[in-house]
């Protein structure tokens, strides 16, 4: 069983900066995931913002989000990041962390075998 639980997320203003945290526990061969930040916004299906594959070589970014977030992971701590720069209120959604062994960098949400609950982010203008 693996379990994903993100932190982070929060009520800011446009133009702040948040970093959302992924903590990965359970029987997991963490070195293996494809790691993703997902988000949904109310009324709106659920999107990737950003992807780093298995092997931490490849990454895929949202058009929205490219130049501004920054996903990052740390193996030792078996933690993913999201970091968030420049925030605007379209970036409000709940931001789901999600793991898919071995998949590819351009993988569905539905080949994701492992979702955390979410975090809300919510920026005002």
């Amino acid at each position: 069983q693996v379990q994903l639980v993100e932190s982070g997320g929060g009520r800011v203003e446009a133009g702040d900066s948040l970093t959302l945290s992924c903590r990965i526990s359970g029987r997991t061969a963490f070195s293996t995931y494809t790691m993703a930040w997902f988000r949904q916004a109310p009324g709106k299906g659920r999107e990737p913002v950003a992807v780093l594959g298995w092997r931490a070589i490849t990454t895929y970014y949202a058009d929205s989000v490219k130049g501004r977030f920054t996903i990052s992971r740390d193996l030792a701590r078996n933690m993913v990041y999201l970091r968030m720069n420049d925030l605007k209120p379209e970036d409000t959604a709940v931001y789901h962390c999600a793991a898919n062994p071995y998949g590819a960098i351009s993988a569905p949400p539905d080949d994701f075998d492992y979702w955390g609950q979410g975090t809300q982010v919510t920026v005002s203008s």
